[in-house]
């Protein structure tokens, strides 16, 4: 028997997301403008398209966590046309970031209502690259901010754009591509709020290991979620059955943008506080986003395979079956993505209890999953001390072999037609 396996690049990804910092004038960083990256020697964008909007969503905040990348900053996202018209779902909460409507966009009925329709929700509107005469102008009563690019402008047009941007007295001005000493001192020449620019601060890239969903189970979720009457059981069942869905949906509950009122102790009870409509809203960029090609079928079944010994175990021993199967769960994922399972456990919004058991092997889910890696590395010594037989055990495993192997065939579409 071999415990789960380490990450490999079937089952894992490096996901990587720029991050250029936004200065006021005492030299404080005010925000972030959180950019699309491909890998992470991209100094610039290779994309500025839905796909590349969809997964600097997804990756800001079920891989790396929004209060990582922003600290409780601003951070500045960048929209095209079909999150502004509703076409695509914004899954988080105005709280923490500016909505950045892109140069490219065509101003049109459909787009003045879209984005009237956000700032009534709550949401900070930003005009990028703002440039009069390409119909952004129409946009002005509602903007909170205005980025104005100062690598292409004369000094006396620069003049005129401003003044008029004045006329809006809740707006504040972004300078945006500063590159020298000459372009900060013309920031402060005419006022700006804030500075952006290699002058003052270049991108970085960041990257972080990632786990691969299923695009089928991804699809499933979807179809379960967008029904009439959405069967959070259902839904559940489906985020259990993909280690990389349970572990976004819990990532996804852990934003401050979730609102979430309280911690949870299984993947069941983050979709029931997220909800169907927030549940749908993330699986519908996830697939947009397209991360991820399918996971290895070794690696998951193992991961799903100690999860559900976990929730047997835990049965038979009158303990939540579900709080096992999470802790379990997430100590595969652990070895899966290679991360320390303390700073895993630190990101999720995670019971006290199973917290423990994860990081610390404390409590009864702690002896729980002690148990279950005992017996995976056939460790003898210590399962003499288990409160399970090892006769039990065996049949529990050999069951939860055959309960992943099916689940996880079903996800991946490998099973027998």
């Amino acid at each position: 028997m071999q415990p789960a396996a380490t990450s490999s690049r079937d089952s894992t990804q490096l996901v990587h997301i720029g991050r250029q910092p936004i200065y006021d004038w005492g030299g404080h960083v005010v925000g972030y403008e959180l950019l699309f990256r491909g890998a992470s020697e991209d100094l610039e964008a290779t994309r500025r398209s839905s796909y590349a909007t969809s997964q600097v969503i997804v990756n800001a905040f079920t891989e790396f966590g929004l209060e990582q990348l922003v600290g409780g900053r601003k951070c500045f996202i960048n929209l095209t046309r079909e999150f502004l018209v509703g076409d695509l779902p914004l899954p988080f909460d105005p709280d923490h970031a500016i909505l950045e409507i892109l140069e490219t966009v065509e101003i049109d009925g459909a787009v003045l209502s879209g984005t009237a329709r956000l700032v009534e929700q709550g949401y900070e509107i930003a005009l990028d690259d703002f440039v009069f005469g390409l119909g952004h102008e129409r946009l002005l009563g509602l903007a909170a901010y205005v980025k104005l690019d100062l690598l292409i402008r004369e000094p006396d047009e620069l003049a005129a754009v401003v003044e008029q941007c004045r006329r809006y007295p809740g707006v504040k001005l972004v300078a945006e591509r500063l590159e020298s000493e000459e372009h900060i001192m013309l920031a402060k020449r005419f006022g700006f709020d804030l500075l952006q620019g290699y002058a003052v601060g270049r991108p970085q890239v960041l990257s972080a290991v990632a786990l691969s969903p299923s695009r089928l189970r991804r699809l499933e979720l979807l179809g379960a979620v967008t029904a009439e009457d959405a069967d959070l059981t259902k839904v559940a069942s489906i985020v259990q059955s993909d280690p990389a869905l349970s572990y976004r949906v819990l990532r996804a509950t852990n934003s401050a943008a979730s609102g979430l009122p309280r911690k949870v102790a299984s993947v069941r009870d983050a979709v029931v506080l997220l909800g169907s409509a927030k549940i749908r809203q993330w699986a519908a960029l996830m697939l947009v986003s397209d991360v991820a090609e399918s996971a290895s079928e070794e690696q998951l079944s193992s991961t799903m395979a100690r999860a559900r010994l976990c929730q047997t175990v835990a049965e038979r021993l009158g303990l939540s079956g579900e709080a096992a199967f999470t802790v379990g769960l997430l100590a595969g994922v652990a070895e899966l993505i290679a991360e320390p399972i303390a700073e895993i456990a630190n990101r999720l919004p995670l019971t006290v209890e199973i917290v423990e058991a994860l990081v610390d092997g404390h409590g009864r889910l702690g002896q729980v999953l002690a148990t279950v890696r005992a017996y995976e590395l056939a460790d003898e010594q210590a399962l003499a001390a288990s409160p399970v037989s090892s006769s039990e055990l065996a049949k529990a495993y050999l069951a939860a072999v055959g309960w992943s192997m099916k689940t996880i065939e079903g996800a991946l579409g490998t099973g027998p037609a």
